[in-house]
C-alpha cells in the first residue's frame, strides 16, 4: 500500500500498489539508491507538476499513444480499470479520496463493468493476480 499524503483535494489515503509495481520499485530502490526523494530531476531536486507531466507525455510518445496525455488520465484510467474489474463503485470513491459520490462517476463514465473483484489493474494486465 502506498500512503498518499496530502495528495488531489489536500486528502491523505491509501492506495495499492500491487505485485508488479511493488518489484519495480524495489528493483528501482536498488539501483537507484536514492536518497531524500524517490524520484528527482536532472537538478538534483524532487519533480515539479510541470516535470512529471513531461514524463508521463514523454512515456505516452514512446508507446505511441497519439491521443492528448496528461497526468490526469492516469488517474482516470486508474479508476475506469478498477470499475470494469468489478471493485465496487464507494470502494474507488475512497481509493480516489472523494468526498462525494457524484464525483467517482465522472471518471466512469467509458467503463464496462465484470464480474471480478481486482485490486490492482497493473497486476491484471500483466497476469499477476
Amino acid at each position: 500500500m502506498l500512503h498518499v499524503h496530502n495528495g488531489k483535494g489536500a486528502k491523505d489515503r491509501c492506495v495499492p500498489l500491487g505485485k508488479l509495481l511493488c518489484q519495480g520499485i524495489k528493483r528501482y530502490m536498488v539501483e537507484e539508491v536514492p536518497d531524500k526523494y524517490m524520484f528527482i530531476s536532472n537538478y538534483g531536486e524532487p519533480y515539479t507538476r510541470a516535470g512529471i507531466l513531461w514524463v508521463v507525455k514523454e512515456a505516452a510518445k514512446k508507446a505511441g499513444i497519439i491521443k492528448d496525455v496528461h497526468t490526469h488520465t492516469l488517474r482516470h484510467s486508474y479508476a475506469t480499470h478498477l470499475l470494469e474489474n468489478g471493485v465496487n463503485i464507494m470502494q474507488i470513491k475512497e481509493l480516489l479520496g472523494h468526498k462525494q459520490i457524484e464525483t467517482t462517476m465522472i471518471y466512469l463514465h467509458v467503463a464496462r463493468p465484470a464480474s471480478c473483484p481486482a485490486l490492482s489493474p497493473l497486476d491484471i494486465l500483466y497476469g499477476m493476480k
